[in-house]
């Protein structure tokens, strides 16, 4: 029966939709993390009858005509780039975008990642760093006898050196794309730039079309945890009603074979 593969469809969607869902909530702590959404579509169908055929001689039409779906299929997992709580930390170097834009990050083969995390340290050189060590553009460094350090809504960046005396180290920019949910996602709190994002804009905090930083901040994931669990249960009923499609088509197979 087909009714056993459209349901089988049905239970695997479910399953992904699951998985996103699980992996929303392991990172509802995960600074800067972008909770997605698993999108579904409708599978082929196959038109027992057309609509739109004529029926008889005198040409009267088919108004809707007999068609049966295949089930469906995931047709993509969306991240929603919405703005997650700001929360303080108190640290002189995290970092939170408040609105578009994103830090941009050196990888080691040479490219450029975007991110949303800005909890950034210092290393030996006192460059500006990720927490994995990967450099935030453009390049920033703090000397080591710096106190104070200051970090401007619109990204300047600046210290009180030995002599009590104001020095501006570097200005922080920031990137936004056109269509940010087509960011592909590398892990580590990290996006790559794809066709589907379009080309970054760079530019400074504060500028048209930009956000604005907070020092001593950091952006929390934009999950909401009730939200998350009404949608498993959710995705759990369907999950659960889909394999007693499946049990009842079983059922009425064993029936016709039990026909005498």
């Amino acid at each position: 029966m087909k009714a056993l593969h459209i349901a089988a469809t049905g239970m695997r969607a479910q399953e992904l939709n699951v998985e996103v869902i699980s992996n929303n909530v392991a990172n509802m702590r995960t600074t800067g993390y972008k909770r997605q959404r698993a999108d579904f579509q409708d599978l082929l169908y196959q038109n027992l009858r057309r609509m739109g055929t004529t029926s008889s001689a005198s040409g009267t039409i088919v108004p809707t005509g007999v068609q049966i779906g295949s089930g469906v299929k995931t047709a993509a997992t969306a991240r929603i780039m919405s703005q997650g709580n700001v929360a303080p930390t108190g640290k002189e170097l995290d970092v939170a975008v408040r609105g578009e834009g994103f830090f941009q990050i050196d990888l080691p083969d040479g490219g450029t990642a975007y991110t949303r995390d800005g909890s950034f340290e210092r290393d030996a050189n006192g460059q500006l760093v990720t927490i994995d060590g990967y450099a935030v553009q453009p390049g920033i460094v703090i000397p080591e006898d710096a106190r104070d350090i200051t970090i401007s809504a619109v990204g300047e960046v600046q210290v009180l050196d030995g002599n009590n005396a104001i020095q501006v180290l570097g200005q922080l920019q920031i990137a936004r794309f056109v269509n940010k949910s087509g960011l592909e996602a590398i892990g580590d709190n990290l996006f790559l730039e794809t066709e589907s994002s379009g080309a970054a804009v760079v530019g400074n905090p504060g500028d048209a079309g930009f956000g604005d930083l907070m020092q001593k901040h950091l952006e929390m994931a934009n999950v909401e945890a009730v939200g998350e669990i009404s949608d498993l249960i959710a995705a759990q009923r369907a999950y659960e009603m889909n394999s007693r499609i499946i049990k009842a088509a079983d059922e009425m197979s064993a029936t016709t074979s039990n026909l005498r």
